[in-house]
C-alpha cells in the first residue's frame, strides 16, 4: 500500500494533481494522460505480503495448480476486471476534470463537499453495491482534490466509510448481505427493516466524523494550467459498456460481458488496457487463495466449535473480529454455518467492514483507486476509531 505522508497538506494534494496532466495525443504512446496514476513507492506491499503467505501455504499444505485456481472467485475477479477497465475509460475521456470544476464551483467548503460526496456514495452503495459506488466516485474525488488542494486521502477514507454504511442497508448493497438475505428467507423490505437501526447508527456516526475531520474553510480552486481535451466518443462508449456490464452481472453473464469490454477497448482504445491496475487484480486473486487456505485449517474449525456462537453478544463480537482478520465476505461464509442468529451475523460483519483495511474489500478498492501517499495511514486514523465507537453503539442500541 502507499507509503505514509501527511495527506492533508497542500504539498500532498499537489502531488496527487501531478497525475492529471492533459493528454496531448490520442491513444498513442505512454505519455501522461487523465487516468495515468503511479502507485508510488511501496504501492504493492500488500501484494508481496499475500504472495509470501501463499508460498507459506504451498509449503505447509501442498495442493495441485488446478486446486489453487479453484480457490479464486472468478466471478468476482471478472466483475472487478471489467469495472476497472471501464473506470479507466471514463478517466481517460477527460470528462472528470470538467465535472470536478463544476462541482467545486457550487460547493462552499471542504466539509460541505465531503457531506455531498459521502451522501451520494452511501445512496449509490445501497442501490448498486459498494464497489460500483467507489468506481464511480473515487476518480471524481481525485480530480476534486487535485483542483482544490483538498485532503484526498481523508476524503477517500470517508467515502469508504460511507459505502460500507450505505451498502449495509439493502440485500443488494454488498455480497455478504445478498448471501444472508437468500439464506434467511427474509423479504426485501424485511431485510431493510432488520438492518435499519444499525445502519442509522453508522450514518449518524459518519456525519459526526465528517464534522470532526473536515474543516469549514472555503474551497479555493487552483487555476487551470490548460484546458484538458475530452474524448466524447470514449466517454459514451464507456458509459454504454458500464450499463451493459452491470446488467450482465445481474444476469450472471459475466464471462461474455467481460469479453466484450476487453475486446472493445483492445480494438479501439488499447491505452485503457495498458493502464489497467493489474496489480490490484493480482492482490485480490491472492487474497482468495490465502483466505480459503486459512479457513480450511482444522484449527480454525476446532476454534469455531468451542466458541459460544449461539449467544448474540459473543456472536456479534466474533463476526466483527473475524471480519477484521479475513474480510467480511469470507467471515460471513465461514460463520453462517455456525451461527443460528443470522441477523446478528449480518450486523456484525457489516460493522466489521470498518476498522482495518482488510475488513472490507471495498476499503482496498478505495485506497487503490485513490493512489495517494499516506492513504493507508490516514484511512486507519479515521476508520479504527470509527469501528470502536460504532461497535459499542450498535451493540448497545441494536442488539
Amino acid at each position: 500500500m502507499p507509503s505514509p505522508s501527511d495527506p492533508s497538506s497542500p504539498e500532498s494534494a499537489s502531488d496527487s494533481s501531478a497525475s492529471t496532466t492533459p493528454e496531448n495525443a490520442p491513444e498513442s504512446g505512454l505519455e501522461s494522460a487523465p487516468g495515468d496514476h503511479d502507485a508510488g513507492p511501496g504501492g504493492n506491499r500488500l501484494l508481496w505480503l499475500l504472495a509470501l503467505v501463499a508460498v507459506g501455504f504451498a509449503l505447509l499444505r501442498p495442493i495441485s495448480p488446478s486446486e489453487w485456481l479453484r480457490l479464486i472467485d472468478w466471478q468476482t475477479m471478472g466483475a472487478l476486471t471489467g469495472l476497472l477497465a471501464i473506470t479507466q475509460g471514463v478517466e481517460r475521456s477527460g470528462v472528470l476534470q470538467g465535472a470536478a470544476r463544476a462541482l467545486l464551483a457550487r460547493t462552499g467548503t471542504g466539509r460541505q463537499l465531503a457531506l455531498v460526496l459521502c451522501a451520494v456514495a452511501a445512496v449509490l452503495a445501497a442501490l448498486v453495491t459498494n464497489d460500483v459506488s467507489l468506481f464511480l466516485l473515487v476518480p471524481l474525488t481525485r480530480e476534486l482534490a487535485a483542483q482544490a488542494h483538498l485532503p484526498l486521502a481523508r476524503l477517500v477514507a470517508l467515502e469508504a466509510l460511507a459505502v460500507n454504511a450505505g451498502s449495509s442497508l439493502t440485500p443488494i448493497g454488498n455480497p455478504q448481505n445478498l448471501y444472508l438475505w437468500h439464506r434467511s428467507g427474509e423479504s426485501f423490505g424485511g431485510f431493510i427493516a432488520m438492518m435499519g437501526p444499525s445502519v442509522g447508527v453508522m450514518l449518524v456516526l459518519l456525519i459526526v466524523t465528517i464534522l470532526i475531520t473536515m474543516p469549514r474553510t472555503p474551497i479555493t480552486i487552483a487555476p487551470a494550467r490548460r484546458k484538458t481535451p475530452t474524448q466524447p466518443r470514449l466517454l459514451a462508449l464507456s458509459v454504454a459498456l458500464f450499463l451493459g456490464f452491470v446488467l450482465s452481472l445481474e444476469l450472471r453473464q459475466w464471462v461474455p460481458a467481460l469479453a466484450v469490454v476487453m475486446a472493445v477497448y483492445a480494438i479501439w482504445y488499447r491505452q485503457v488496457l495498458l493502464r489497467l491496475d493489474w496489480a490490484l487484480l493480482a492482490t485480490f486473486a491472492l487474497m482468495f487463495v490465502d483466505l480459503h487456505q486459512l479457513v480450511a485449517l482444522p484449527q480454525v474449525a476446532g476454534l469455531l466449535e468451542r466458541l459460544p456462537l449461539d449467544q448474540p453478544l459473543p456472536a456479534y463480537l466474533v463476526a466483527i473480529v473475524s471480519s477484521q482478520l479475513i474480510s467480511n465476505v469470507p467471515a460471513t461464509l465461514l460463520l453462517a454455518e455456525h451461527m443460528p442468529h443470522l441477523a446478528v451475523l449480518a450486523v456484525g460483519v457489516n460493522v466489521g467492514g470498518f476498522g482495518f483495511v482488510l475488513g472490507s474489500m471495498a476499503n482496498l478498492i478505495a485506497l487503490r483507486l485513490a493512489r495517494v501517499p499516506g492513504g493507508l495511514a490516514e484511512f486507519h486514523r479515521i476508520s479504527l476509531p470509527f469501528l470502536l465507537v460504532c461497535a459499542v453503539l450498535v451493540g448497545w442500541l441494536v442488539l
